[in-house]
């Protein structure tokens, strides 16, 4: 079994390296394009401008869709403040004390990028007696921008404005022994590993069973990544994204992690198993979970009112939301039970 976790890591690098805040996701998308062009895959892009790539099948009359998501956590600037720093508005569920003291790029409507730090505006213990007991929140954090400025207008003369998309730095590395750290790993990890799978299946021209669609979404970290534009002969719906890790949590950072139920409901219970019995088949490492804070863009096209079986897997992240870690393990794992998935017959 050929092990295919370096060169996942390699894109994956690639990926976290694309600022893509929910809303700001066309350089990653395109990144993605380009890289399925380069395999000879046809691809398309959805009017709300996700990427559809399309690999032909021995049935093309029942088709499977597997998705990803490039969109991340991120923020906008909400104000511009008095001294020059910004106020900023989240997007995507995370905590602000997760983001205190990261680096970050402010991204302007001109295409200018400035560079800054996420900080409580009382920070300095020699000027600030109480700063550890103020509240982390949007009233206290804010960005200090790497410019001279020290007024609002200041700030708007380098084009910075409201509604402007802050991107957070995802501090990549990857440590000796397998471990890769970064955010973004949600769900960017899962991305690179469908690059991966595409390619493989290109290079040795495999032929797979159906029609399968590589989903790459970029709205799912608000909600509505991944529930429109798929094609109505779709009749499996496999989402990969994170198996979220946590105390009462089987997922571990080595595995493939299976969703049985998330806070939307049960996943497709014949779907789920037969995911199961080709991982017992192929001695895939892996851990049926119930992510209890969780929803997918599988769910998401389920309450679009979708007609197809759906289902979640993912590789174990740590720290979901915040200073994300995995393993290669899991990387592995999970494209091999991908790669046995897509090869499969219908359930």
């Amino acid at each position: 079994m050929i092990n295919h976790s370096k060169q996942i890591t390699e894109v994956l690098k690639q990926l976290v390296s694309i600022p893509s805040p929910s809303g700001y996701t066309e350089d990653c998308i395109r990144f993605c394009e380009n890289y399925f062009q380069s395999k000879g895959v046809q691809t398309s892009i959805t009017n709300k401008g996700a990427l559809i790539a399309t690999l032909e099948g021995e049935d093309n009359t029942k088709h499977r869709l597997l998705t990803a998501h490039v969109d991340t956590l991120g923020a906008m600037v909400k104000e511009v403040k008095s001294d020059g720093s910004l106020k900023l508005s989240m997007i995507g569920g995370f905590r602000w004390n997760s983001v205190e003291g990261e680096y970050c790029q402010i991204h302007t409507a001109s295409g200018a990028t400035y560079s800054g730090t996420i900080l409580m505006h009382q920070t300095s213990v020699h000027v600030y007696k109480n700063g550890g007991d103020a509240k982390r929140d949007q009233e206290n954090i804010e960005v200090r921008i790497d410019a001279e400025v020290t007024n609002a207008s200041e700030v708007k003369d380098l084009g910075i404005q409201v509604g402007d998309f802050v991107s957070f730095d995802p501090r990549f590395q990857v440590t000796d022994n397998g471990f890769i750290k970064s955010r973004h790993l949600d769900d960017k990890a899962s991305v690179a590993i469908l690059l991966e799978l595409v390619a493989e299946l290109k290079e040795q021209n495999v032929t797979i069973p159906y029609t399968t669609h590589f989903y790459i979404s970029n709205n799912e970290e608000i909600g509505y990544g991944g529930n429109a534009s798929i094609p109505e002969e779709t009749v499996e719906y496999l989402a990969v994204d994170m198996g979220a890790i946590g105390d009462g949590q089987a997922t571990t950072e080595y595995v493939a992690s299976i969703c049985a139920k998330d806070a939307t409901g049960p996943y497709h219970y014949g779907l789920r198993q037969h995911l199961v019995q080709i991982a017992e088949k192929e001695e895939i490492d892996y851990e049926i979970d119930i992510y209890p804070y969780y929803g997918s863009d599988a769910s998401a096209a389920i309450k679009a009112g979708a007609d197809v079986k759906h289902a979640l897997i993912g590789p174990g992240i740590d720290a979901s939301h915040a200073l994300e870690r995995t393993h290669q393990k899991s990387l592995h794992h999970t494209y091999q039970l991908l790669m046995a998935y897509v090869q499969s017959d219908l359930i």
